[in-house]
């Protein structure tokens, strides 16, 4: 080897390879909004932002992207939620949460999970394969349908009540079990739809507001009904990433993002990030 190699050698780290265990989760989507147009009519709840968890193998001294998917907005008066934001790191990539059916037949949207259908008929939306489940479809009357879980399947509505979100899945990535992406309850006259455990919003009823899903758990918002008052469907929670690595190793997180880097405990680190768009790389 040439000097010049040996001092270039001597100054310049190599890349070593590195093996990092990710949970990426996207954006909840949005509620469906109520409307009074032929009747009461309920908005079903948004679908669970994508979950999608595994293993990469990558190198040190590299960059990879992060992006930090935010939850969708909850529809207005007789208007559909929004679809949640997806969140990405490196090659893998969440899709953001079916929104939810607005009132007076609304299908719910396709997303990570389905949305769930609004009142009457509204079908409930397809998740993303491995991602989450399908929104409920809503089953005559005044209740609009729960949106899905990364876990379970969005409940259909039962005549004027509305059908309860999926549950979120279990993961354990920070050495504690955590269920995160929980679908939005459809509203209903009765009865609202409770939130699936996991961030998941609670849907409306008469004249109580739906809640929004939790931030950071990518939860669906609830859905809106319609009484004296018209309330909107309720936005969904935002996504957020996780990285597990070998203690060895230090994660650098780049302008644009928000996120921590944990201690180091049987053998590993943890970095989450919560917001943002930006790089990270680990030396």
């Amino acid at each position: 080897m040439s000097l010049i190699g040996i001092i270039a050698s001597q100054n310049y780290p190599r890349s070593v390879p590195i093996s990092v265990t990710y949970l990426v989760i996207a954006g909840g989507g949005g509620g469906g909004g109520g409307t009074t147009t032929g009747g009461k009519r309920a908005g079903g709840g948004g679908g669970a932002g994508g979950n999608a968890a595994g293993t990469l193998n990558l190198n040190t001294y590299t960059n990879y992207t992060c992006t930090i998917g935010g939850g969708g907005a909850g529809g207005a008066s007789n208007a559909f939620g929004i679809i949640g934001d997806n969140s990405i790191f490196s090659s893998v990539t969440a899709t953001g949460g079916g929104a939810g059916g607005r009132g007076n037949d609304g299908a719910g949207g396709n997303g990570g999970s389905g949305g769930g259908g609004g009142s009457q008929t509204g079908t409930g939306g397809t998740a993303t394969s491995g991602q989450g489940y399908n929104g409920g479809t809503a089953n005559g009357g005044n209740g609009g349908a729960g949106g899905g879980g990364a876990g379970q399947v969005g409940a259909a509505s039962t005549t004027d009540n509305g059908g309860n979100g999926g549950n979120g899945s279990l993961n354990d990535i920070t050495g504690t079990n955590v269920t995160r992406g929980g679908g939005g309850g459809g509203a209903g006259d009765v009865s609202g739809g409770t939130g699936g455990t996991g961030g998941g919003g609670n849907g409306a009823k008469s004249t109580q507001i739906g809640t929004a899903g939790t931030t950071n758990l990518g939860g669906g918002g609830g859905g809106g009904w319609t009484s004296a008052n018209v309330y909107a469907g309720q936005n969904g929670g935002s996504g957020l990433v996780i990285l597990k690595y070998p203690d060895t190793k230090t994660i650098t997180i780049g302008a644009g993002l928000t996120g921590t880097e944990s201690a180091a405990s049987g053998g590993f680190k943890r970095a989450t990030i919560t917001a943002g768009t930006g790089n990270v790389s680990w030396t």
